[in-house]
């Protein structure tokens, strides 16, 4: 599922239609009524964890502040084909498109605020397993579907806007809301994010894998904490794996017997990782992990594969080295691992 580096290049494709106003609209969505949009200004274009928020207000209504010029941004203008290019779509791993909205959404009712356009009024846009953003061109379908058509994907939404440049969106849940409801301290790409209630967060008696993919402090890395999506996140899971492995820390190692300069180092390795992958994202590059999904690590040790997650919770496959990512023994001399 796209969240982390994905949803902030999402979000690097929007916000160059910010302060342009919407022309005309399309789309299937049933959660909204896309014809809501129309003659609106989109005013700002945010990313917080796993979601996307864009702000509309009236168009004859004051122009308010837009996304600040981030150091992304610039990256993202130096060396990615962006809106004005052609090639503008970012995506989770592919297996099978899927373009049938979730029954439970078929079934809703258009939840449209009560000043629609108005101020304050902000879209949340939460991608599915296969979401994604196009700028100025639509998805083809690069294989048949199960029936063996060649079914072009159908598009969520659509924004057409009176710069003659287009917005599509593709397999993801959208609602309103009043404003942003994720903190951007836990966000580990936004300049605010806070360092020090994740190591704090990090020094508990948890097992480190478990707070990795805990919402509260690392949103966009993991699912434990929102369940609503249960099986679409996969982005977060690649990115606990291996920066567990680049820290060498085994998955089940409780944050408490780590010692300070450990947990640093994996914050660092977290932070390192996600805006690497995100710059390769913007330079059209692949990931090439070293231990997700791998049998061999890359000193040749063999890998191995677990199921872990909190009581009760979703769990999720976990890769590790045992002779990189060795047990750490409480001082009782028992290993730190969680019995699942």
């Amino acid at each position: 599922m796209p969240e982390g580096p994905s949803v902030r290049k999402f979000q690097l494709l929007t916000s160059p239609f910010v302060g342009q106003v919407v022309a005309k609209v399309g789309g299937s969505s049933r959660k909204i009524n896309v014809n809501d949009l129309n003659a609106l200004r989109l005013q700002d274009s945010k990313v917080h964890g796993k979601n996307l928020y864009l702000a509309f207000v009236t168009a004859e209504g004051p122009l308010g502040p837009t996304v600040e010029d981030t150091v992304l941004q610039r990256d993202a203008a130096g060396g990615a084909s962006f809106p004005w290019g052609g090639q503008g779509q970012v995506c989770a791993p592919q297996i099978h498109p899927q373009d049938e909205e979730p029954q439970e959404l078929l079934h809703s009712v258009s939840e449209v605020p009560g000043a629609a356009g108005g101020p304050g009024s902000w879209l949340r846009i939460h991608f599915g397993l296969f979401g994604s953003v196009r700028a100025n061109e639509f998805s083809r379908a690069n294989k048949s579907n199960k029936r063996g058509d060649w079914k072009d994907p159908t598009p969520r939404l659509v924004l057409h806007f009176e710069s003659g440049g287009f917005l599509v969106f593709y397999n993801c849940r959208m609602h309103w809301c009043s404003a942003p409801s994720a903190d951007p301290a836990s966000d580990i790409l936004s300049v605010e994010f806070h360092r020090g209630r994740a190591l704090d967060a990090l020094r508990t008696s948890n097992p480190i894998c478990y707070t990795l993919l805990d919402q509260r402090y690392f949103s966009g890395l993991g699912e434990f904490q929102d369940m609503v999506a249960e099986q679409e996140m996969e982005e977060g899971n690649i990115i606990k794996n291996e920066v567990l492995y680049l820290a060498k820390i085994h998955p089940l190692t409780q944050g408490s017997l780590l010692p300070l300069s450990d947990l640093e180092h994996l914050l660092d390795c977290a932070i390192r990782f996600s805006s690497d992958w995100l710059h390769s994202k913007l330079q059209g590059k692949g990931l090439h992990p070293q231990i997700y999904q791998k049998e061999q690590c890359p000193l040749g040790h063999a890998v191995m594969k677990g199921t872990f997650g909190p009581s009760g919770s979703y769990k999720r496959l976990t890769w590790w080295c045992p002779q990189c990512q060795p047990v750490v023994l409480s001082g009782d001399g028992d290993p730190s691992l969680v019995t699942e």
